[in-house]
């Protein structure tokens, strides 16, 4: 299986990124934001970092970049994507995910191990994991707080579309302690926190983050 890592300028987490797509058993392929070819791989990983420096607003240029507009059309014929904390940031600049990813409650940047609840198993990148599962990853960002209306809020509690919550103290205002969403089809996921980070006990602060690699593999197959 290709699982596409997108860099851009600015991007900083592209190679742990890879080598948790090689870890998770697939084979990992390099995408320049300014090369409208997807190379024909299988699912898309939009790493972390600062996307053109953030100087917009997180993700807003990212989201015009030559390769976005085939990943917002692969995306919406069910490609898998995963956006992961800036990542994250792109996807809802591009409406792949609804809501808005704004500056953390205390304007602070963070960066601890944070616990994480798994509250969907049911798409693409999660399917590894049980419902109610705790997990400990690395959170860090400055602006990862996700904010919505009520009523999409409804509906993303509504239809099970939060995939994961933060335990224990919110860390940075998210609304309901929402640490990652999905799309309506499953195949779409964003996540604030660094599963890449987590992937071996070696490097990280657990290898639990590994299930989020090893369950695109799990969905391809079905």
């Amino acid at each position: 299986m290709r699982i596409g890592v997108i860099t851009f300028p600015g991007t900083l987490d592209d190679r742990d990124a890879a080598r948790a797509v090689v870890a998770g058993g697939a084979q990992a392929i390099s995408l320049w934001h300014a090369d409208a070819d997807l190379k024909k791989v299988d699912a898309v990983i939009l790493p972390g970092g600062f996307s053109y420096g953030d100087y917009l607003r997180c993700g807003a240029i990212s989201r015009f970049a030559p390769v976005m507009e085939l990943v917002i059309e692969a995306a919406n014929n069910g490609m898998p994507v995963l956006g992961i904390c800036n990542g994250f940031q792109v996807l809802a600049e591009s409406h792949l995910l609804p809501g808005a990813l704004t500056r953390n409650s205390d304007l602070h940047f963070l960066c601890c191990d944070q616990e994480l609840e798994i509250v969907n198993n049911k798409t693409a990148w999660t399917n590894s994991y049980s419902v109610g599962e705790k997990i400990v990853i690395p959170l860090k960002n400055g602006e990862g707080s996700y904010q919505c209306d009520d009523q999409t809020l409804a509906m993303l509690e509504g239809e099970g579309r939060v995939i994961a919550r933060y335990v224990g103290e919110n860390p940075n205002g998210s609304r309901n302690l929402i640490a990652g969403i999905t799309n309506a089809k499953g195949n779409v996921v964003g996540l604030m926190p660094h599963p890449e980070h987590a992937i071996d006990e070696l490097t990280g602060p657990t290898a639990q983050g590994l299930g989020f690699f090893t369950s695109i593999l799990n969905a391809m197959v079905k």
